[in-house]
């Protein structure tokens, strides 16, 4: 069981990688009483584990940082709160973001939950994020490490779930992490970074999504309706891709990449575009619904910075706000702005919060 009586004691949410296990490290040599504890979010349905190599890392780094290490079982919540999401999301034409809404409804909320109920006084994560109290509360800051920041991930938390949450590595660059690992002789300092969204790991994701839903196959055309061939189903494609469109090498082609600009979800057609114009850029989004991590009083209309995937560098956007959401337009025309993705509003270091993007206004309309 976990130590209920000392204040002093931190759950550390422990993946196996070098980012978590030198959070641990970091508040063990703050004298804090450090518990790690491994997560399984995710079972195949045959009952096979993925994540076996991971957990067995757990172990290692713990009895090298000689702490207790539990795993906790979170695969049905998972599937209710977060997986079920993303398939209604690709169903519906859009493309989700799972590790937003598991950083929200899992990470920070049922193993939140979990870490308190076992008298801890808090949860510590290896994000690359960071935090300031003030007398106006929680602020949520960007990683030090500019190229490894994960703000973006965690727009969607409530104050309330930031006040209970550490950040040990968001003042660090990533080199430091792995030199810290390296010197204390932790055994994952060169493992390398997990990609993609967890429960795909390194599979095909095309293959993977035709395991739970059905194909639903028909035209590709270009931007004035002419049929340039067949896609095998429109949740396998996101706006801007150019990648395994399969239409490439025609004798009518003008030899310019093609990109997805559009999805027709009543006619099932895919619209591509030769080259990058017009329609696939845009001028502003709308977000339904906007999580607010600050407290500050904003007014109806301000300026800000917004990203609309992760990575993407700042862009400056105008936020109007509507009831719960707001329009966002762009000071710039943004390229293959994402139904389903998150904009994120930042003002200078601070993550304001964020929302899934409902609908984008285009810069042209397609009219096939």
């Amino acid at each position: 069981m976990l130590d209920a009586q000392n204040d002093r004691h931190i759950v550390v949410g422990m993946s196996g990688g070098v980012d978590s296990a030198v959070a641990a490290l970091l508040l063990r040599e703050q004298g804090y009483t450090v518990t790690g504890v491994f997560m399984r979010n995710w079972e195949e349905p045959d009952g096979a584990c993925p994540a076996e190599q991971d957990y067995e890392d757990v172990r290692r780094v713990s009895e090298v940082l000689d702490i207790p290490y539990y795993t906790v079982n979170f695969t049905e919540e998972y599937r209710e709160r977060v997986f079920s999401y993303f398939l209604s999301e690709y169903a519906a034409g859009r493309t989700p973001n799972p590790d937003v809404l598991c950083n929200s409804e899992i990470k920070f909320k049922a193993f939140l939950d979990f870490a308190l109920r076992s008298g801890a006084q808090a949860l510590a994560t290896g994000h690359y994020a960071q935090l300031r109290f003030d007398e106006a509360g929680v602020h949520l800051l960007k990683g030090a490490d500019r190229g490894k920041d994960q703000s973006y991930f965690l727009a969607g938390l409530s104050p309330e779930q930031l006040s209970k949450a550490m950040f040990p590595i968001g003042g660090l660059q990533k080199k430091d992490v792995r030199e810290l690992a390296r010197q204390h002789g932790l055994p994952v300092a060169k493992k390398k970074d997990s990609t993609g969204i967890c429960f795909i790991g390194e599979r095909n994701f095309k293959r993977f999504l035709m395991n739970y839903l059905p194909a639903c196959p028909g035209d590709m055309v270009d931007e004035h309706g002419k049929r340039i061939g067949r896609h095998d189903g429109l949740m396998y494609y996101t706006l801007g891709q150019r990648r395994g469109l399969g239409i490439g090498g025609r004798s009518d082609s003008s030899g310019e990449s093609w990109f997805v600009i559009g999805k027709d979800l009543k006619r099932n057609l895919l619209i591509v575009q030769q080259g990058e114009h017009e329609e696939l850029y845009s001028r502003s989004l709308t977000v339904d619904k906007l999580n607010w991590i600050t407290r500050r009083e904003l007014p109806a209309s301000f300026t800000c910075a917004a990203k609309f995937r992760y990575r993407q560098p700042d862009q400056q956007v105008v936020i109007e706000r509507q009831g719960e959401g707001a329009t966002v337009r762009f000071l710039e025309p943004q390229r293959a702005v994402t139904p389903g993705q998150w904009c994120v509003l930042y003002q200078g270091e601070e993550c304001l919060g964020g929302g899934p993007i409902a609908t984008v206004e285009p810069l042209k309309r397609i009219e096939i």
